[in-house]
């Protein structure tokens, strides 16, 4: 699926010729520059360790965007207490760790009311509640969904630009091609340039695993 519909080729700039195979090409490479499946709403599943000390935690990809009908874009938060790393509640009280151990086995996970997580849709900031030990989660595991609900102008015009930076100089972006299949590869690097990079920033993912 492109990010461009064909009734808009010539409002971007395009001309009435260009196929759809070019934005195509160029919408998958919009999501490979910013590490995702789709800039339109999908589904992710992030597993994080806490720091020491912290309920929250950054997720990867924004804007955070319920699905359909909806009323929150997390799907489900699931929770443990892993083994204690340096710095964590082991060197600091070693008491308190064999409690959350015996409370919370390494490989157990313990499934949160959503209604307990606080969420930060434009940020994408996750914060857990304690349990009722006053323990921190140490390792947490969230599926949400994230994306557009439609292709903004900014994206359509990243899109269009891509098409036009191919069209431009086909043969210097050409990676290597089979007459056979019709087939041609080409050098993402070359086609995204600055401007494409600054309308696509807001989309790149923040951090993976």
């Amino acid at each position: 699926m492109g990010y461009l519909d064909p009734s808009e080729y010539i409002a971007y700039g395009l001309t009435a010729e260009t196929t759809d195979d070019w934005v195509k090409m160029a919408s998958a490479l919009m999501d490979a520059h910013c590490r995702r499946q789709s800039l339109l709403v999908a589904q992710y599943v992030e597993r994080a360790r806490l720091t020491a000390g912290s309920q929250s935690v950054r997720l990867s990809y924004l804007p955070l965007t319920p699905l359909g009908a909806a009323v929150s874009p997390l799907v489900g938060v699931r929770v443990r207490y892993g083994r204690p790393r340096r710095g964590e509640i082991g060197d600091s009280d070693p008491m308190l760790a064999q409690v959350a151990l015996a409370f919370g086995l390494p490989g157990s996970w313990s499934q949160l009311d959503l209604a307990a997580v606080d969420v930060n849709p434009v940020t994408g900031e996750v914060t857990f509640p304690m349990n009722l030990l006053g323990l921190n989660y140490n390792e947490v595991e969230v599926t949400y969904t994230a994306g557009l609900a439609a292709a903004t102008p900014a994206v359509k015009v990243a899109c269009a630009q891509i098409v036009k930076n191919a069209q431009a100089t086909p043969a210097m972006n050409v990676k290597g091609s089979r007459m056979d299949t019709l087939q041609m590869q080409y050098f993402a690097g070359s086609l995204i340039d600055a401007n494409v990079r600054l309308l696509l920033a807001p989309y790149v993912a923040q951090r993976i695993g």
